[in-house]
């Protein structure tokens, strides 16, 4: 056989095989990736679950109440006319605001609850098929 050139070898590494990202296997997407895994078996405080729900809730209890506050000055206080205008508007907003943030993580919880119980299913019957089929 007839041996290749020097400037035709394979060993060399030209600069656009540098330039290529290392090809990612399931396992690495699965660590990247941002939903949580079925796999990880890491306890969770409750704390950790339910944290972003109660600062949902609080936060928008506080502009829920700053808005009723905002109202009541605007209904209740003999201002000027151009101020009473702007407390009129900004009130009802703030109100509306809070309670819609409010609402929402109120509704949160029930569907971190449903998460969790389906994860738990989930969790038995993959180790219920592992029973049965590594046997």
């Amino acid at each position: 056989m007839e041996a290749l050139p020097k400037g035709l070898e394979v060993e060399e590494k030209s600069p656009e095989s540098k330039d290529l990202l290392p090809s990612q296997t399931a396992s690495s997407l699965c660590i990247s990736s941002r939903s949580e895994s079925v796999w990880t078996a890491t306890p969770r405080s409750n704390w950790e679950i339910y944290r972003k729900p109660i600062v949902i809730m609080s936060v928008g209890g506080a502009i829920l109440l700053f808005g009723v506050v905002i109202t009541c000055l605007a209904y209740t206080l003999k201002l000027g006319d151009m101020s009473l205008k702007v407390l009129k508007m900004v009130g009802p907003a703030f109100l509306s605001l809070g309670l819609m943030m409010l609402v929402c993580g109120l509704v949160w919880v029930p569907i971190i609850k449903k998460k969790q119980r389906q994860r738990q299913k989930s969790v038995f019957f993959q180790n219920l098929k592992s029973f049965f089929l590594n046997r």
